[in-house]
């Protein structure tokens, strides 16, 4: 009996993707345009992370989300999609004092962080169960308060939360 696969297509990839190869996806028609073709290759999930065109930065900006969920929509494709929660919840520590924020802090409240979920109404949405270090100088901050204040304005909407653990290999 074969093994069951659901495929997602994450085709921009969270963080600074753009700053580590320039082919990366930045437009919202470019994102729902392989959003598109990977459903059409077979992915059943589009994990969507939009980016600022100008900069190339991720972004929270609801009329980007907007835009590229539009796009995938209107394709006719059946792909199930899922928007990403996580641009909200970086922080770095200052330089000279640590305990205030530094460059590539991008901490907001979760009622901001999901504003494009509420809207779009999409078929799943990540929530990242925990923290975690992103980089050298970057962490990753979720509380269970604002996991719990997430999950339950997902549910009332119709998304389904996608939980999301990782969990770093130790040796």
């Amino acid at each position: 009996m074969g093994r069951k696969v659901i495929v997602t297509a994450a085709v921009t990839g969270g963080g600074d993707t753009v700053g580590r190869n320039p082919a990366v996806l930045v437009t919202p028609k470019d994102i729902a345009r392989e959003c598109v073709e990977s459903a059409k290759a077979g992915a059943a999930v589009a994990h969507i992370h939009v980016r600022d065109p100008a900069t190339g930065k991720a972004s929270m900006d609801p009329a980007l989300y907007r835009e590229a969920v539009t796009q995938v929509r209107m394709s006719g494709v059946d792909v199930l999609l899922n928007l990403t929660t996580g641009v909200g919840g970086n922080f770095a520590p200052g330089e000279s004092d640590p305990r205030r924020p530094g460059d590539g802090t991008t901490l907001s409240e979760p009622a901001r962080r999901i504003v494009h979920v509420l809207e779009l109404k999409p078929e799943l949405c990540s929530l990242d169960v925990g923290s975690m270090n992103k980089s050298e100088r970057t962490v990753f901050i979720n509380t269970p308060g604002q996991l719990r204040a997430m999950a339950r304005a997902f549910l009332k909407r119709a998304s389904s939360p996608s939980l999301r653990c990782s969990r770093r290999a130790t040796r």
